[in-house]
């Protein structure tokens, strides 16, 4: 249930990654102001200049690093799917489906901001909606691989289509993720509460 995540390439010259200490610190400041700034304003209002500025770095140092706002947001995406690869997704039982979730959602925390960006590109760019459709496609399998487990558990039900119920909630999953920076905390445990009464209803009442 691991399996690597689709690598997502933006088609554009990618300047060398930086070997310095001092560069891959500059370059880790941008992408982390990336994350606050697409979480803020999404990725048509986030400017270069913004995103530089709140990384304490001139405007064209960003070119140093990434080619373009659109490949540096490739980046980003990368290093959420990569993360993705790296969960542990194994619930520990039809009891235990919130905390799971819950886990889930706080280690991609710092990401939301960067769904939002990339749903909101994906929307003019039919490159990035194409590597949105093969990023479905492998989430889709890691969110089945979870109901599989959940569905060797005791109690569950026979008469339910666990491939279209994990596309429905996989969708779900990134429509709450996009929606995260604009949640107050409680507004995301209450949705993760649901999302679990769903799960939970469907696989076992």
């Amino acid at each position: 249930m691991s399996g690597k995540p689709p690598l997502l390439r933006s088609g554009e010259p990618s300047p060398p990654k930086p070997s310095q200490k001092r560069s891959i610190e500059k370059r880790a400041r941008l992408l982390e102001a990336g994350r606050r700034i697409f979480g803020q304003k999404g990725y048509e209002a986030a400017s270069i200049e913004e995103i530089a500025g709140r990384a304490g770095t001139a405007a064209g140092a960003f070119y140093q690093y990434f080619a373009s706002k659109r490949q540096f947001l490739i980046v980003l995406m990368n290093e959420l799917l990569e993360k993705l690869a790296s969960l542990n997704l194994r619930p520990s039982g039809a009891g235990g489906i919130y905390e799971f979730l819950a886990a889930v959602f706080r280690a991609d925390m710092e990401y939301w901001g960067v769904v939002r960006a990339w749903q909101e590109a994906a929307l003019s760019d039919p490159g990035l909606a194409r590597m949105e459709r093969r990023i479905e496609a492998w989430t889709d399998a890691r969110v089945l691989g979870v109901f599989q487990l959940l569905a060797q558990q005791p109690g569950v039900r026979n008469d339910y289509d666990l491939p279209a119920f994990a596309h429905m909630m996989n969708r779900h999953f990134w429509s709450l993720l996009a929606r995260g920076p604009r949640l107050s905390r409680a507004e995301m445990d209450r949705e993760i509460r649901l999302a679990a009464d769903v799960i939970y209803h469907y696989l076992f009442r």
